[in-house]
């Protein structure tokens, strides 16, 4: 029997990566680590970064997920970022993701705090970036399926927007941080 080219195609496996993860407790302070796995599945508390990517014009960039991600496969990232590894600073971790996910190295990052995410079974201790870039990007084809540029508000309006990207930005914006000429 020959396979029928009309079929669709089967829904893509979630890539679930195998690397330990930074816990902490509800304080955010360190208490050991886990296989990523295993921090998905027993829902710990642990550390992400996000580093939202501005362009001269204000407009922020914004991601479309692989349909493997295991999280919100599909889904609208506002930052580039994810979960700090064991044992990995938080500025570190941010500049390895903006590197994984989008190809920029060298840039500036500026910190700007960080915020709770407590939604859906996510306990994230969340450390905000900020980015200034113009140049290409380079997307990671395992986890970033497209990119373009938004203004702020019309990203935010957008429907499929992750959650946790969406408070990150909503974060910056309430800080004033997203403001012409900042």
């Amino acid at each position: 029997m020959s396979a029928d080219a009309s079929l669709p195609e089967p829904p893509a496996e979630p890539h679930i990566a195998d690397e330990q993860i930074q816990l902490v407790d509800a304080r955010n302070r360190p208490c050991g680590s886990a296989p990523r796995a295993a921090m998905r599945r027993f829902r710990f508390w642990h550390r992400a970064t996000y580093v939202v990517v501005r362009n001269r014009r204000g407009e922020l960039c914004v991601q479309r997920r692989t349909l493997t991600k295991e999280v919100f496969p599909g889904g609208l990232d506002l930052a580039a970022g994810g979960v700090v590894g064991a044992g990995e600073a938080v500025h570190v971790a941010a500049r390895r993701e903006l590197a994984e996910e989008l190809g920029i190295r060298g840039a500036p990052l500026r910190h700007l705090g960080g915020f709770v995410h407590d939604v859906g079974g996510n306990h994230i201790f969340g450390s905000l970036f900020l980015v200034d870039h113009d140049g290409p990007l380079t997307l990671q084809a395992e986890e970033v399926a497209d990119a373009f540029w938004l203004p702020p508000h019309e990203a935010l309006a957008l429907e499929g927007v992750t959650p946790d990207t969406r408070q990150a930005v909503e974060a910056l914006l309430a800080g004033g941080e997203l403001e012409a000429g900042r």
